[in-house]
């Protein structure tokens, strides 16, 4: 059978024997899409990673491109998850809404390069759809989630260049953690550090079973606190908790400190002219003059030196 060929020739990445196929049935490639159950003859290819038969059979037929197999899974979900990075180019060329589908798991193509660490995949997708970036997989999990589960924190650090909002950084699972929660609880200090240094995580934010990440550490078995892990979460987290890092309050933190500086400002001239008032420079003659030229409590350089006295206290002033 021509069909049985054609996926021979997948498996082997074998261009000229497509060509062939193709000229004795041009339509192979139409109708292949109708009667596979499984898996195409581009998800074969792309699998044993033929870049040069994936081009081929996209530019032939890009419609194949958004064949799922029993997986719900994409040619792109295969080469996203697999770090194959020209056969993304190739496959988000001719379709780029795949990067919104979701496999039997809910995840999007995205989704498995960020479990996987594939760096430069995730680059080219996030080029591609940065919608795909904010969609949730199984469970409530964001990329964020699934960044700090696989302990991928390069991927991390390259969605969180792109979005560092509040609400983004801050997002929750099914069961009310954050990204530090499942940090925290992963031990994983590295992370820790990382989001409690460079993001506007909410290191008072509450699970639904109403902990903070704080809570999580101290529920550690008093036998494991005594860990190089535990104590540099500890000192971490402590400094920072019931001191809500929430980029919304920043303002006020700010005016309310700039007020406080205006006010120690305004003391301490209030301070100075007093003083000048009740200690004029040089100080004061102790008693009266005998040809009433000055009495007691006069300043004195008022009465040698009038000029520099009057600059003096202008410049108090």
């Amino acid at each position: 059978m021509a069909e049985n060929k054609l996926y021979d020739a997948a498996v082997k990445g074998d261009v000229k024997s497509l060509l062939d196929l193709l000229k004795e049935d041009p339509l192979i490639l139409d109708r292949v899409s109708f009667t596979c159950s499984d898996k195409t003859p581009l998800h074969i290819a792309t699998i044993f990673q033929h870049t040069a038969f994936v081009q081929e059979i996209l530019r032939r037929n890009p419609l194949l491109a958004a064949e799922l197999d029993s997986h719900q899974s994409s040619s792109l979900h295969i080469a996203s998850a697999k770090g194959y990075a020209e056969i993304v180019k190739a496959i988000v060329s001719a379709a780029p809404d795949m990067c919104l589908v979701r496999d039997c798991h809910g995840r999007n193509p995205l989704h498995l390069a960020a479990i996987n660490g594939q760096v430069r995949v995730f680059n080219e997708l996030i080029k591609t759809s940065s919608l795909a970036v904010r969609e949730k997989a199984d469970r409530g999990q964001t990329l964020l989630h699934l960044c700090v589960k696989h302990k991928q924190l390069q991927v991390m650090g390259i969605i969180l260049w792109v979005i560092n909002d509040y609400e983004f950084v801050n997002a929750k699972n099914d069961n009310g953690d954050t990204i530090l929660h499942l940090a925290v609880r992963t031990k994983h200090i590295e992370t820790v550090q990382y989001l409690m240094g460079t993001t506007g995580i909410d290191v008072n934010a509450k699970n639904a079973n109403g902990y903070t990440a704080l809570d999580i550490l101290e529920l550690t078995p008093t036998e494991l606190r005594d860990t190089d892990n535990y104590l540099s979460i500890e000192n971490c987290l402590q400094p920072k908790a019931f001191d809500s890092i929430n980029p919304r309050i920043q303002p006020i933190k700010w005016l309310t400190k700039k007020r406080d500086a205006v006010m120690v400002v305004a003391i301490l001239i209030a301070t100075m002219a007093f003083q000048a008032g009740v200690t004029p420079p040089g100080g004061v003659w102790q008693d009266d003059a005998t040809d009433n030229s000055h009495k007691a409590g006069e300043s004195v350089m008022a009465y040698l030196h009038p000029k520099a006295y009057e600059s003096n206290l202008c410049s108090i002033h």
